[in-house]
């Protein structure tokens, strides 16, 4: 059984959170006050945890399809009406939402919550927790990294954003632009990261610590030419650096790269510098919705018996045979995660059979109409293809329409849960993204340190992957390939797309290559809510 950090076990605060970055007139019903709470070291680690079940939210569903079907990395096509969903995937994959997108703004809400919260539970702490408490610095510390990875995915989804820092303020905040958000957010890192702790292993998972930070500092310097129009290589590779010579994170073997996402990961996990850590058991946090869905979307509806699921699965999802080219190795183990072709069961031998079906279940575009019923073997094809209606996003309600498009594993199905909710631990920063990151950096023109250099440190990825020979050099098309194959279904791909300039390529059915669409809109109902916000340009 792994052990984790169950912080949001803990939040049973009944508290009004405030939305804080466009909520404004907003009366208050309850308050958490110094008064009657926190008043010792365990409470204060009690009201910390809001800010963490806040974060757990929405990362693993709103953010995800954000994050990842407005790329080529995956599609989420009707299926005979089912999944249309008021066009909510159509538009992430044809790049054509609108202020009024639901995704684009239940992103918005939740990353606003968790800053509300945030503020609200430092407002608190600073006042409760005694000057002398040891501590309370990095108890403070903590929380503010906690708000400042929330200002960090705001800023990579949508610009310009307001920025907000203290609770009980109902002055409407107006839009700020990126670059300044992203000074705001550089400020905050580097003014906590003497307090946070350098600890590691299952005391500190899930929570924010030095090499936390120091990611999220990489992450940010490595895309700041996109942010701010000025590259930080530089200062990317110095980051990284903090994080190598710490010994303390290690690349999984090849032998225990799939099991990183599997149910039962947990701080056993060499490479997670921080993860978000999820359980079917939790209770949301108000306003949140706390899932984590994974297998529900991926898995299809035929693979019931053979990943021992206790619910039917959609399988709505796939990828793109864009984004499967990438994985062109035959000796590499993340071609594990992926179904293709025929199905069978766990032994490779038996085959995945159909429930019976006459011809035109089988084949809605057939001319046989007969009553008959037959069974057939599963077999997914890569292309999806919108048999029924384009204009509908729909593939089709037959046997060879649920079967379109290869379909991802990574977040492997949680036999355990009988619900549709998973036990997957969710990793943000891990250690092969540091290293890949350095290698980045070097090769758009950063200085090499630690004697490393670009295809030393993409090497020490990959003998852990692949058993094909190593590379003797590379290039930066070659990375973002490797990274394609590395970081598949973790939500950073949109964010590798842009700053490789590939976001306004073409695939699947999207052409759109406006590149306004970089960022999402400002939400409608946040610009009702706050009406000093300015529109993002182009929407």
């Amino acid at each position: 059984m792994k052990r984790k950090i169950y912080y949001f076990s803990l939040c049973i605060l009944m508290v009004s959170f405030l939305e804080a970055c466009h909520m404004i007139d907003v009366p208050v019903t309850t308050k958490l006050t110094p008064d009657v709470f926190p008043q010792d070291s365990l409470q204060f680690i009690q009201s910390a945890g809001t800010s963490y079940a806040a974060l757990r939210g929405n990362y693993a569903l709103d953010y995800w399809f954000m994050q990842t079907l407005s790329t080529d990395e995956a599609i989420l096509p009707a299926r005979g009406g089912n999944w249309y969903d008021n066009q909510n995937y159509l538009m992430l994959h044809y790049h054509s939402w609108t202020p009024d997108h639901p995704w684009t703004a239940s992103c918005w809400s939740w990353l606003s919550r968790i800053i509300g919260t945030t503020n609200q539970a430092l407002a608190i702490l600073k006042e409760s927790i005694p000057a002398n408490a040891s501590y309370k610095n990095s108890t403070i510390a903590e929380l503010r990294m906690v708000r400042a990875l929330s200002y960090f995915m705001m800023m990579d989804l949508y610009g310009n954003i307001p920025l907000d820092t203290l609770y009980g303020d109902f002055t409407p905040h107006p839009t700020t632009p990126r670059a300044q958000v992203f000074n705001f957010i550089e400020s905050e890192i580097n003014t906590v990261l003497p307090y946070l702790s350098e600890d590691t292993g299952p005391v500190m998972y899930g929570r924010c610590n030095k090499y936390m930070a120091y990611a999220l500092l990489a992450k940010m310097y490595l895309n700041a030419e996109v942010y701010t129009g000025t590259a930080r290589t530089n200062d990317c590779i110095a980051a990284c650096d903090k994080i190598i010579s710490s010994n303390k994170y290690f690349i999984e073997p090849m032998s225990s790269y799939l099991r990183m996402f599997y149910p039962e990961n947990g701080p056993q996990m060499k490479e997670f510098i921080f993860a978000i850590p999820f359980d079917p058991a939790a209770t949301p946090l108000s306003g949140t919705n706390g899932y984590m869905y994974r297998a529900r979307y991926e898995i299809p509806r035929s693979e019931r018996a053979k990943f021992g699921m206790p619910y039917n699965p959609a399988g709505a999802e796939s990828t793109l045979p864009e984004f499967y080219a990438h994985f062109d190795d035959p000796n590499d183990v993340r071609n594990k995660q992926w179904l293709t072709g025929p199905q069978y069961m766990n032994d490779g031998v038996t085959p995945i059979l159909s429930t019976p079906l006459t011809p035109k279940e089988y084949d809605e575009k057939s001319t046989d109409t007969s009553s008959v019923k037959r069974t057939y073997q599963v077999v997914l094809t890569p292309e999806v293809i919108l048999r029924r209606s384009v204009a509908a996003f729909d593939c089709g309600n037959d046997e060879i329409s649920w079967n379109m498009g290869y379909r991802n594993t990574k977040f492997y199905p949680d036999a355990s849960s009988v619900t549709r909710n998973q036990n997957n631990d969710m990793p943000v920063f891990r250690y092969s993204d540091i290293i890949l990151m350095k290698a980045e950096a070097i090769l758009r023109g950063g200085s090499p340190t630690l004697g490393h250099t670009a295809p030393s440190l993409v090497k020490m990825v990959r003998d852990n992957r692949s058993t094909s020979a190593s590379w003797d050099d590379v290039s930066l098309e070659q990375l973002y390939e490797e990274r394609c194959r590395e970081f598949v279904a973790e939500t950073w791909h949109r964010n590798d797309m842009i700053r490789f300039g590939k976001y306004e390529g073409q695939w699947g059915y999207k052409t759109n290559a406006e590149t306004y669409r970089r960022i999402f809109p400002v939400p409608t109902n946040a610009k009702v809510l706050n009406t000093t916000l300015t529109q993002n340009p182009g929407y």
